[in-house]
């Protein structure tokens, strides 16, 4: 169930980023974050990175310092408005993630921050199969979201954050193993890195 700080957290800019800012501090930043899931990727100034679920441009910031073939990708009109101007050199599309308007094979990393445990197990699905349609061969997604804690200590916080920013989809993906998920659409997957106590996953799947 939704809770009125999740409704504030998305109605107001300001209220996300300082969430955003004080989560990322348990892998040492911000910035740091939001490159985890990039490590060891071969991207150059040519390669055409998907920001799926963009939002307001938090990942597309660091994206386009890559890449000048960035596009950010979301359903929510608001989300596009401020992507726009927080990070202008990118160019944006208003669509669903499990319904893209792009043709097969065209790009070559498609990344994802914090936004799979926003959707239902049927969506999910979806998506994860329209990402494999939508990259090259070869290409990768990338992605970072949440994790059942491995280390006790960090549980007590990740639930407490959930019951009050989340619905129950991200206690559904505590429960859902992306690994195999993405096996079983085609994806080649090693195991996943995890950071913050096991409470954050990152995931590099290669068509």
């Amino acid at each position: 169930m939704a809770t009125i700080l999740r409704d504030w957290s998305y109605r107001y800019q300001w209220l996300y980023d300082g969430i955003s800012g004080l989560a990322a501090l348990s892998v040492g930043g911000e910035t740091r974050f939001r490159q985890l899931a990039l490590h060891g990727l071969t991207i150059n100034s040519e390669t055409k990175i998907l920001d799926l679920c963009c939002g307001s441009g938090q990942s597309t910031q660091f994206l386009v310092k890559y890449s000048q073939n960035v596009t950010g990708l979301d359903a929510s009109p608001l989300s596009l408005k401020r992507a726009k101007q927080n990070v202008p050199s990118a160019s944006y599309v208003e669509a669903f993630a499990e319904n893209m308007p792009f043709v097969d094979g065209e790009f070559d990393v498609v990344h994802t921050s914090v936004a799979l445990h926003e959707m239902e197990t049927e969506q999910l699905h979806k998506i994860i199969t329209e990402v494999y349609r939508v990259l090259k061969p070869g290409g990768v997604f990338t992605l970072v979201d949440f994790h059942a804690p491995t280390n006790p200590i960090f549980w007590p916080g990740v639930s407490l954050f959930l019951l009050l920013f989340e619905t129950d989809t991200a206690w559904q993906l505590l429960k859902t193993d992306l690994r195999d998920l993405l096996i079983a659409k085609g994806f080649e997957v090693n195991e996943p890195k995890l950071y913050a106590g096991g409470s954050l996953q990152v995931i590099q799947a290669k068509k």
